[in-house]
């Protein structure tokens, strides 16, 4: 890479960092005990999965609310499994699920090796859409929180990535200037082009084997991130 010296890096957490997937898929298991829901889980997740990566982008672009998102991706999902709960019900099983979330905290396979082997050489920081009450929590029962210099979470500065404002409140944050940063996440729409809009260089952790977009650096593992810093 042809750029100034790095000083900063910054990370987005779910589905970079911390293994959102399996972490949601064994806080959905203790939901439905909790909640003795006669569903398979793998036939729930089935659905689940996809309608949440669509409330997901709603969200970033502003068309749902938080709550519309909390109670619609349940609310769909149970739809198709013909099964009806109450909007009671539905808020019961949401709440659970956002306190048993953070109840594990597996990381992507190198996430600490890679953490402990940049803080030796650029500031680190947090870059998040996620909910500033369960993004805190994920960080500190992981054990990286100490990694991070500054964390900048969607719901804090009122928009989400791709929003440049997201970018330029991090960067004012970690006293820094673009040019000299470096964003890395998993998605080339929130991340990717988001911190390239915002004069920042980008890697694209690209662990779904998607087609790649325009990034700096595109890696499948966190460990190939030492190939290039």
């Amino acid at each position: 890479m042809n750029h100034k010296p790095l000083t900063d890096i910054f990370f987005d957490l779910d589905h970079t960092l911390w293994d959102f997937d399996r972490n949601s898929r064994s806080a959905f298991q203790r939901v439905f005990q909790i909640h003795q829901l006669p569903v398979a889980l793998d036939v729930f997740l089935e659905y689940y999965e996809p309608i949440n990566q669509r409330y997901w982008k709603l969200y970033r672009e502003d068309k749902v609310t938080k709550g519309e998102l909390r109670r619609g991706r349940l609310i769909e999902t149970f739809d198709y499994l013909g099964m009806r709960f109450s909007l009671e019900e539905i808020d019961a099983l949401a709440h659970s699920y956002i306190v048993e979330l953070p109840g594990d905290n597996h990381l992507f396979d190198g996430a600490i090796e890679i953490l402990d082997y940049l803080q030796h050489r650029y500031r680190l920081h947090i870059i998040t859409n996620g909910f500033k009450e369960v993004q805190h929590l994920k960080l500190k029962r992981s054990r990286i929180e100490k990694f991070f210099q500054t964390i900048t979470t969607s719901e804090e500065v009122g928009v989400k990535k791709p929003h440049p404002q997201i970018f330029e409140e991090a960067l004012n944050r970690a006293v820094v200037s673009a040019d000299i940063t470096l964003m890395i996440g998993d998605s080339l729409e929130a991340d990717v082009e988001g911190a390239y809009k915002a004069g920042m260089k980008t890697v694209f952790f690209n662990h779904r084997n998607e087609d790649s977009g325009p990034s700096d650096i595109v890696i499948n593992q966190l460990q190939d991130i030492k190939n290039y810093l």
